[in-house]
């Protein structure tokens, strides 16, 4: 009863359409001993070439007996055209972040540094004032500063 059978392999596109590929007969002798023993037979179909992106979609395989039918899970081929380039600017995108950030760190250091420069050199300026105030002044005149100024 088992020993005939028919294997089909098809696929469904994005549209659920049903496409069929291949399908053959299949007449295997049972060997005798191996009677009313269960028996698992690998067959294989290769889809070549796939011709355009049409042929995308899921690929099942089907076997059918007189009263019974078995279907594989399926499997999904995406067919791309010749000549697809990935568009992944990931890498690109990180590259520029981190020398953007890069430029912005060294060039705020640089204006903190500047900056501490000038405050530095006008701290000193009210001191070098102050030096000459007191040595063009007599010291009798003038009382001394306080020291908060």
């Amino acid at each position: 009863k088992y020993t005939k059978f028919s294997i089909c392999y098809y696929r469904i596109n994005s549209l659920d359409q049903k496409t069929s590929i291949y399908s053959r007969l299949e007449n295997i002798a049972i060997p005798s001993g191996e009677e009313n023993k269960t028996a698992a037979l690998s067959y294989d179909y290769r889809i070549i070439p796939l011709e355009n992106t049409s042929s995308t979609g899921t690929y099942y395989c089907k076997v059918k007996w007189n009263d019974i039918q078995k279907m594989g899970k399926g499997v999904f081929v995406l067919v791309r055209d010749t000549g697809y380039i990935n568009t992944s600017y990931g890498w690109k995108i990180l590259v520029t972040l981190t020398v953007f950030l890069a430029v912005l760190s060294i060039t705020t250091t640089a204006l903190l540094l500047w900056k501490r420069k000038v405050l530095c050199l006008r701290r000193n300026q009210p001191n070098i004032l102050r030096q000459k105030v007191e040595t063009q002044l007599p010291s009798a005149s003038q009382p001394p500063l306080p020291v908060y100024d």
